[in-house]
């Protein structure tokens, strides 16, 4: 039997996140896992390997809550998009990608995380009209090979953007409701079934890479194949993942549809649980935030992508005081255009900011670092594996160059990792004690032949999409207009209770059961 590897890590300083302190320690890892930190000189059998930190912040690898690995091909194709706008540009941006483009979107968006610190993220893939075993394996084949964690939640529904949104479809012209009839999406069972069999014959667990279930959007779900999602995350013990209240479009479908917030009828199907994660929540009510906590879910937030599509802030410090767990995400390179989560750190606590003058409820940088590492590897369902730099978890460990501009001088560890940082320090990254970034150069990829590759693969769709794209600028007018109207009707969000939503000669009343 072989002897398992010893690495020690020397002279680096370790940051305390809650003390604001970074004391020099010396790691010893066994194998994957940290098996004591202690002061330098720890002892270390001599056969094991030695690495230099010395110069060198070590924080556990980030952790990102919500991605899509599909928007990484799509990067910078749209600039003024609405999360509707967005969604009506799907077949445009994201459509006839063959297995290597699912690939290469995968490994784009795996490549930039990690050279910026990032070590495992939770990865809404999307494949149309349903997802497919060989497309979700080379997704998550595309993470492994990069050597990142990943827990890859393919997005389905059996309702298109169109039949969603309550009134849109009648608003549609004649020749463009035959056109969008083609987005129709799968029926429900179909999908369940490419599910189960992706998940009875998943290979990737021992490489990091799991799976788990997105119902990518409640009212774009029938109640059934909400509770068919249900089911398989309970047969297979997975996560559950769902985009909730992210715009106020769909906070007025979720009252004129259910006569309730989504987070309360997701919660009247028995959704809401500790293995639930919220994406978004910027519309979220205090109601909707109390159950949240009272069931132990989560939401990420994911305040790059909520100000890119005009969401709007979402209120993390109410979150935090109703128990919810948060973590941070970057959300899918289609609408935030990077894979940055220092960026999006420095956005949450700047977000956090601007809400109010009381600089008491603020969030701490503590708190958005915790949510970026501890928070997000429990919504992950990697909590007791990940996040912390501590004895018995994984080693999944940055390192930052001391002699880099952003950390002269060295005031802050935790201050400067979220205010100051940027990823440009980022010298190393360890996942699983296996060395996946060294000296700032990415050692499992050859980034100069993925750039090769992701330039035919673009040329490519430009051409097969050009359809799509025309369809997109006729449709934009008419979603760009309806949606902004709907958005406009009245709505109050109270964050210490519910929410109250008026249309017509009626009032819906959102309170969480």
């Amino acid at each position: 039997m072989a002897k398992t590897p010893m690495t020690v890590i020397r002279g680096g300083r370790v940051v305390d996140i809650k003390r604001h302190s970074a004391p020099k320690a010396d790691i010893l890892v066994k194998g994957d896992t940290i098996v004591e930190i202690g002061r330098p000189g720890l002892p270390a059998p001599p056969d094991a390997r030695t690495i230099d930190a010395r110069r060198r912040l070590l924080h556990p690898g980030l952790i990102n809550g919500h991605t899509h690995s599909h928007g990484n091909l799509a990067k910078g194709m749209g600039d003024r998009l609405t999360l509707e706008l967005l969604l009506t540009a799907g077949p445009w941006m994201s459509g006839n990608r063959t297995l290597e483009d699912k690939y290469l979107s995968s490994l784009i968006g795996a490549a930039e995380m990690v050279l910026k610190g990032c070590t495992a993220a939770y990865d809404l893939a999307a494949e149309f009209p349903m997802p497919s075993v060989d497309g979700l394996a080379a997704i998550g084949q595309a993470y492994a090979d990069v050597g990142m964690r990943a827990v890859l939640a393919p997005m389905v529904a059996d309702t298109s953007f169109f039949e969603a949104i309550p009134g849109l479809m009648v608003r549609l012209p004649t020749g463009l409701k035959k056109d969008v009839e083609r987005f129709r999406l799968a029926p429900y069972k179909a999908s369940v079934a490419q599910m189960k069999r992706a998940l009875h014959g998943w290979k990737l667990d021992g490489k990091g890479v799991s799976l788990a279930v997105a119902p990518t959007i409640p009212h774009h779900c029938s109640r059934d194949f909400l509770l068919a999602c249900l089911k398989l995350s309970k047969d297979y013990d997975t996560g559950l993942h769902s985009h909730v209240s992210e715009s106020k479009v769909q906070v007025i479908a979720g009252y004129q549809l259910y006569g309730s917030t989504l987070t309360a009828y997701m919660d009247s199907l028995g959704l809401i649980g500790p293995n639930f994660t919220v994406a978004h929540g910027v519309w979220l009510d205090g109601n909707d935030m109390k159950l949240l906590g009272d069931k132990g879910a989560s939401v990420s937030h994911n305040p790059g992508s909520n100000m890119r599509l005009g969401n709007g802030l979402a209120d993390m410090r109410a979150m935090l005081d109703a128990k919810v767990n948060v973590g941070i995400g970057t959300d899918g390179a289609s609408c935030s255009d990077n894979q940055n989560m220092y960026e999006n750190m420095r956005l949450a606590s700047m977000v956090s900011k601007v809400q109010g003058p009381d600089w008491e409820r603020w969030i701490t940088t503590e708190e958005v670092l915790e949510a970026a590492t501890i928070g997000s590897a429990r919504a992950l369902g990697l909590g007791k594996d990940i996040g912390r730099l501590e004895k018995g978890y994984k080693a999944d460990i940055v390192f930052l160059d001391l002699e880099q501009v952003n950390w002269i001088p060295f005031n802050g560890a935790t201050n400067q990792i979220v205010h100051t940082e940027d990823g440009t320090a980022v010298h190393s990254v360890m996942i699983g004690g296996r060395m996946v970034v060294e000296n700032r150069r990415l050692l499992t990829v050859d980034v100069p032949d993925l750039a090769r590759r992701a330039e035919r693969s673009r040329e490519w769709l430009q051409k097969a999409n050009k359809p799509s794209k025309a369809l997109y600028d006729r449709l934009e007018e008419v979603v760009g207009t309806f949606c902004p109207g709907l958005a406009k009707q009245p709505l109050h969000i109270d964050r210490f209770g519910g929410g109250h939503y008026h249309y017509g000669n009626d009032a819906k009343h959102g309170h969480a059961h």
